[in-house]
């Protein structure tokens, strides 16, 4: 691994049901980045982050986070994940749930105040987690990947559920995060979001068409709109029966 890269991917496969679902990903992503990973849902984006975190069986290749294989004991401190379900308990109180994983990483329980108002819960922090819309779930299950100091930060659609107005607070969170070093891979299937980040690797069918900076795809494609730039490249990758 090099300096420059956070996480670096090389002929990654994974199977499941006896079908390739990954094909031999290959990628780097830069340290102290935002890079969008997007693509339409069952592309295989969560399966990817899976695996860079360390909880996917792969089937090849190979996956080194932070100069350490993916899933190493010593990375368990070092990257903090979100997935698209809660990882908070219905019945503890914001603050009770986040005060219970600050304890389990080891992270200060100061952690638990700076969160709850970096994600934007501070009207809710002593409401039950079971009583909170979809989008504040979502939001708490972020500050849970938030506690202690992670290096990297993995995040499966964060953005779900949330208004324009909560969307805009948490990407200027998640550039804020750069600044300081961290690294992110933000997953979405919404293309708006593309422009957020620093690079995209954009995915169809457990393959990635792209790994672009958004000017270098918007070059690429001859189209400004990503969403249309996204699409010219299924074009382009289709191959006429």
């Amino acid at each position: 691994m090099d300096n420059y890269s956070a996480v670096v991917v090389e002929g990654l496969r994974v199977d499941r049901g006896g079908h390739q679902v990954l094909h031999d990903l290959t990628f780097g992503i830069p340290t102290g980045s935002i890079t969008g990973l997007l693509g339409p849902s069952g592309c295989g984006k969560t399966t990817l982050m899976r695996a860079v975190v360390g909880v996917q069986i792969v089937a090849g290749g190979a996956v080194t986070v932070l100069g350490k294989p993916a899933g190493h004991p010593s990375l368990r401190n070092k990257i903090g994940y979100a997935t698209q379900n809660p990882a908070t308990y219905a019945d503890l109180t914001v603050r009770e749930s986040l005060r219970y994983f600050a304890a389990v990483l080891g992270a200060p329980r100061t952690d638990v105040d700076r969160v709850i108002t970096e994600v934007g819960l501070g009207d809710h922090a002593d409401k039950l987690v079971g009583r909170l819309s979809g989008g504040q779930r979502s939001r708490a299950s972020l500050g849970v990947a938030l506690l202690g100091d992670p290096k990297l930060v993995v995040l499966d659609e964060p953005t779900v559920g949330l208004d324009p107005v909560l969307r805009e607070e948490l990407w200027t969170l998640f550039d804020n995060l750069a600044k300081r070093g961290v690294t992110l891979l933000v997953s979405s299937h919404v293309m708006d979001e593309a422009a957020r980040c620093e690079r995209l690797l954009l995915m169809r069918e457990g393959r990635i068409l792209a790994d672009e900076t958004p000017e270098e795809l918007r070059s690429q494609t001859g189209q400004y709109d990503l969403e249309r730039a996204f699409l010219r490249l299924i074009a382009d990758s289709e191959v006429p029966a």
